[in-house]
């Protein structure tokens, strides 16, 4: 799964990455930058496509699907194994696909006792997707929430010795692929959502400090000690 992630960058470097990438001109004053540790809950960065232009937002991370009737049960994680079968998602695997941006998330190593958190990034520290599904939830007042959820995979290599699952990592090539609305082969989406390069990633151990979703400063992101992983 993933739970806990990270945007350690500035806000005019995000800019500089979505006009480059992404030909985004102006990033929304709702958007405030560095996040050291997003939790489920929270209002999270995201690009979506019209099929013309890239718009970049917020969305809450939990996904609510639209015929709910509360938002109890939001969703952090759809499995990319079943995303075109489980009717929760069905629709907006077809339209309303939606990328996260961030440049590193968080596991837990289980032993009998404790638990040990580890972040993992891309060697080269770029700025990334996550492949996620959003939704529009209207309660009974009318008002309308927008949520989000994030795609997991099967563990690569390197993650596996710290969980079973992973969030599906995209390119930029890919997130376009995935952003697409006119690519409607529901089999050609699934084949990019795949385990990231193990050889492209590294983690390391972080404080236990990450475990509190209401710590944010920046040292949950800097290593304690290298991984044996």
């Amino acid at each position: 799964m993933c739970g806990r992630y990270s945007i350690s960058v500035s806000r005019p470097e995000l800019a500089e990455y979505l006009k480059k990438y992404y030909q985004i001109e102006v990033l929304p004053e709702a958007i405030n930058l560095p996040r050291y540790n997003i939790a489920p809950s929270e209002d999270v960065v995201s690009l979506i496509s019209d099929g013309l232009k890239y718009r970049v937002g917020l969305l809450k991370w939990g996904f609510v699907p639209e015929y709910a009737h509360d938002e109890k049960k939001a969703i952090i994680n759809a499995r990319s194994e079943t995303i075109d079968k489980l009717f929760s998602f069905k629709k907006s695997f077809q339209e309303r696909r939606c990328v996260l941006i961030a440049d590193g998330f968080f596991e837990w190593e289980r032993s009998t006792s404790t638990k040990t958190p580890y972040r993992f990034a891309l060697k080269n520290r770029k700025l990334f997707g996550f492949a996620g599904l959003w939704s529009v939830f209207t309660d009974e007042s009318g008002k309308k929430t927008y949520t989000t959820t994030i795609i997991t995979a099967k563990a690569n290599s390197l993650v596996e010795g710290v969980h079973d699952r992973m969030p599906v990592i995209l390119d930029e090539e890919k997130v376009k692929i995935w952003l697409d609305p006119n690519i409607k082969d529901q089999e050609a989406l699934k084949h990019i959502l795949l385990p990231y390069e193990p050889e492209k990633m590294e983690l390391y151990q972080v404080s236990s400090k990450v475990n509190s979703a209401k710590y944010k400063d920046k040292d949950v992101i800097e290593p304690i000690k290298k991984s044996t992983h």
